[in-house]
């Protein structure tokens, strides 16, 4: 469905893709403020400000709308996180990583889709799998790759690139993500994620950097 209708938007004018953008904001924002549960089709169509004739014009159902914006969701993540340069330095390139990952994460309305997913994947789990590897998946394997690429080089010494590119993904995340997408802290600062990013690339080249 998340194919046919991405093929959709190709084939239509500005003017329905404008229309198709309205109603993706409009969607976003109810799913935000009331879960995909709370979320329906009538509160979506007035945030979108269109009639609900005009809302199943370009989305059969409720599933539909949530797929379409978890599927920009991974967009966004593969255009602002993965500009990996197989010959970049590490310490540099696991930085700005880093820096790019936790901003992608913790900005805002950004925990709003995980939280959202995490509440149905039980009872959806081709939801959650599918976002699972368009989003969180693909990030490991696209720093595995990153990772593969200064192992061969001589730079880094890893036994298990998917293990390691996990295990910083995580070390970034420490004590900024969960309270952000628990909403148990706001974002957090700039100098707190450099302070953060700083020390997950000390440790995991404390580990890995070749001998």
């Amino acid at each position: 469905m998340v194919a046919a209708d991405r093929n959709y938007l190709h084939a239509v004018p500005e003017d329905e893709s404008s229309k198709r953008r309205q109603i993706l904001d409009g969607a976003r924002k109810v799913f935000m403020d009331l879960g995909f549960d709370g979320a329906s089709m009538g509160e979506i169509a007035r945030a979108a400000a269109v009639s609900k004739g005009t809302l199943y014009v370009y989305f059969a159902d409720k599933s539909a709308l949530f797929e379409a914006i978890l599927e920009e969701e991974a967009l966004q993540h593969g255009q602002v996180v993965f500009n990996f340069d197989p010959e970049g330095e590490a310490e540099i390139t696991l930085k700005e990583f880093g820096k790019a990952y936790i901003h992608l994460l913790c900005r805002p309305g950004g925990g709003s889709a995980i939280r959202t997913v995490m509440a149905i994947a039980e009872r959806m789990p081709d939801v959650g799998r599918r976002y699972y590897a368009r989003v969180l998946d693909k990030s490991v394997n696209r720093l595995s790759s990153y990772l593969q690429a200064r192992v061969a080089s001589g730079d880094l010494a890893i036994d298990d690139c998917d293990l390691a590119a996990s295990q910083f993904m995580e070390l970034c995340k420490a004590s900024l993500f969960l309270p952000f997408v628990f909403q148990a802290a706001p974002a957090p600062s700039e100098q707190r994620m450099a302070e953060v990013i700083d020390s997950a690339t000390r440790m995991f080249l404390a580990a890995y950097r070749a001998k």
